[in-house]
């Protein structure tokens, strides 16, 4: 019984384009206590894996988290295989704004020891006390009121490229930076102010908003179903866009544009530039904002120093690499900030 990934990028590409088909890129999360982890873990990859779907799958005693691609022929299949889960019944599903074939090239399932790394305890909150959940609608009504604060529950790096419009824009590389700074900035407003948060599909504020609860704050709110269902909302009801740039999207897309407007800048030239790339040296793989031009000067990499390694034979390439820790592990992801 094959449980685990045996394809690689090339191969699963070149099924992908024999097989001709239209994928959708989809994702939905779930907060509950899920036991017999590696049977539900098992029991999901058989099952998906006959449906072709691909993507990446965090499973933990607190519940779900999926990110997911498959064939449109098989979305009906997936819902029925999903309603089927006594606990994801009627499980909402983020279809994503922008589709690619390609947006994941692997079906990897995991198990952690949570679905989102919060740094959170326990007793730190309580899920079945978070935010009142709001619809796009609302959520601009919200955002237009001036006793609103708006906290972008993201990192720097997806803020950068797209948020909205007077949002507070935490400067962090991880989401469990930002609940102790955020608590600290808006501790004297915990029942002054109503608090208004959002993030790319909602789970992160499910975890936010509890824990500000927790922490004694009153009028506290989230965007159900993130940036991803907004974008959804905004276009079938014809609600006002008030998301300016792209939505940072965590598969090979990288993002979703929302609106026309670009607010980034590439990080080598300052020209405007909303597009993520990690950098080709495979000793670096740095996430950064990149232009067409600095591509070519640069050839994808994100100094002079990496294209020249990069310029090495494959094999050298790797000699220089052996022993090294993991690049994610030891270098944040790339900053710019654009002086007017």
């Amino acid at each position: 019984m094959e449980l685990y990934n045996k394809l690689s990028k090339e191969e699963r590409i070149k099924l992908i384009k024999e097989a001709g088909e239209k994928r959708f890129t989809l994702s939905f999360y779930k907060y509950h206590l899920i036991k017999n982890l590696d049977i539900f873990r098992n029991f999901l990859f058989v099952e998906l894996n006959k449906l072709d779907v691909l993507g990446r799958i965090y499973v933990a005693s607190e519940g779900i988290n999926a990110q997911l691609s498959l064939p449109s022929k098989n979305i009906d299949k997936l819902k029925d295989l999903i309603d089927d889960i006594t606990f994801l019944n009627k499980v909402r599903l983020n279809i994503a704004v922008e589709h690619d074939d390609e947006s994941f090239l692997k079906l990897k399932i995991k198990i952690r020891d949570k679905i989102v790394a919060d740094g959170l305890k326990e007793f730190d909150y309580d899920l079945e006390k978070n935010g009142e959940h709001v619809n796009a609608e609302q959520f601009n009504s919200l955002l237009e009121d001036k006793n609103t604060i708006t906290l972008d529950m993201r990192n720097h790096y997806e803020s950068e490229i797209g948020h909205f419009k007077g949002a507070d824009l935490p400067d962090v590389d991880t989401f469990r930076e930002s609940l102790p700074i955020i608590n600290n900035k808006y501790k004297n407003q915990k029942t002054k102010k109503n608090i208004l948060m959002y993030c790319t599909g909602g789970i992160r504020c499910e975890k936010a908003s509890a824990y500000l609860i927790k922490n004694g704050y009153k009028n506290v709110y989230q965007l159900e179903g993130g940036i991803i269902e907004y974008a959804r909302q905004i276009k079938k009801y014809d609600i006002e866009n008030k998301f300016i740039g792209k939505n940072f999207v965590f598969d090979n897309r990288r993002a979703e544009r929302i609106s026309k407007q670009i607010i980034s800048f590439c990080h080598q030239c300052d020209e405007k530039c909303d597009n993520h790339v990690n950098c080709n040296n495979e000793a670096c793989h740095l996430l950064f904002l990149q232009c067409e031009k600095c591509k070519i000067k640069f050839d994808g990499c994100c100094s002079f120093d990496c294209k020249e390694i990069y310029s090495l034979p494959i094999d050298d390439q790797r000699k220089l690499r052996k022993g090294k820790r993991n690049s994610n592990k030891i270098f944040k992801k790339g900053r710019f900030t654009h002086k007017v």
